[in-house]
């Protein structure tokens, strides 16, 4: 039997998305959790996020969830996977905003700055190609030609290189993944990226 998942709601995600595709995955036993009791009762934890940053914490914080997510997640090291805005809530702060992040990842969040001469749009929409910065459970079989869906206007810099787990190129290099201990978290959406993003779950879910 495979872990229990609970799918973090607190209304700034596409949960059904990510909940079909994990059972795409083959997990049956999803969670879309809606209480304390749902978070400190689940394996593992996922916190898909769209919006902007100072709007999902503000709702963690309403729900009174940052406690036991702070226990599940660094005294219990219970695995975690932020997707695209949870993926910015897992770091310290944002340029989108004035609201402490989680912290788990020693990193920022900080908005696409161009060239005035460079003609690539924010938000970076749209089909991308990764790198991989480090070996990782999260990868293990991917193709190397992995691509996935983006589309933000923020990106994670990370101050520990260490933590990079992906890269991607939009205008130049930016952190496409990162991966602290049991804390993960990647800026594109798994549960719109097809035969990859579902690979990617899978491996949360059974190796992680």
């Amino acid at each position: 039997m495979s872990d229990s998942i609970a799918l973090i709601d607190c209304g700034i995600g596409n949960i059904n998305s990510v909940k079909n595709m994990l059972q795409k995955a083959g997990v049956r036993n999803v969670q879309i959790s809606t209480s304390e009791k749902d978070i400190a009762e689940a394996d593992k934890l996922i916190l898909p996020g769209v919006g902007s940053f100072d709007y999902g914490m503000s709702k963690l914080k309403e729900y009174q969830w940052i406690e036991v997510l702070n226990d599940k997640v660094l005294k219990q090291k219970t695995p975690i996977l932020g997707i695209c805005l949870g993926a910015q809530l897992l770091t310290k702060s944002s340029e989108e905003g004035v609201l402490p992040g989680l912290g788990w990842i020693d990193a920022h969040t900080k908005r696409f700055k161009f060239e005035r001469d460079n003609e690539l749009k924010i938000p970076h929409m749209g089909w991308n190609e990764v790198i991989q910065a480090k070996k990782s459970k999260l990868l293990e079989n991917m193709d190397e030609e992995a691509r996935f869906y983006f589309i933000h206007s923020y990106h994670i810099v990370c101050n520990d290189p260490a933590d990079e787990l992906l890269k991607a190129v939009h205008g130049y290099e930016i952190t496409a993944a990162v991966e602290h201990e049991n804390v993960v978290g990647v800026q594109f959406h798994p549960e719109k990226s097809h035969k990859f993003g579902l690979k990617l779950l899978h491996n949360f879910v059974h190796n992680f």
